[in-house]
């Protein structure tokens, strides 16, 4: 089963983390199921970018990537070379490490 590292964040995981998740499962998915809450305003539809990781490590093993993802990530906020959304980065036998990016789109969990 491969293993997910998430770098430290400072709402959502102040000390990071390891879990791990069945290959076939979404990056946001499994970060959901071990009470990691990351921003799906969309519900996982691949609709917003408000799940948006850097993949620091493992990104090649993810599921490819489709226009659809690319296009929304145009709009992420901190977009890299390795950004994904999660709702869409599946999990294959490889470990991947992430970090959640400080913000998002949704003014409304930033507070503003």
């Amino acid at each position: 089963m491969p293993i997910i590292r998430i770098l430290p964040h400072a709402e959502l995981c102040p000390q990071g983390d390891t879990i791990e998740a069945p290959a076939g499962t979404s990056i946001c998915e499994a970060l959901l199921e071990n009470g990691i809450a990351i921003e799906h305003a969309c519900e996982m539809s691949a609709a917003c970018t408000t799940c948006h990781v850097v993949v620091k490590a493992g990104y090649a093993s993810l599921g490819e990537i489709d226009e659809i993802e690319e296009d929304l990530l145009d709009k992420a906020w901190g977009l890299t070379p390795t950004s994904r959304l999660s709702c869409q980065a599946m999990l294959a036998e490889e470990d991947v490490t992430i970090e959640i990016p400080k913000y998002t789109i949704n003014h409304a969990r930033e507070n503003h």
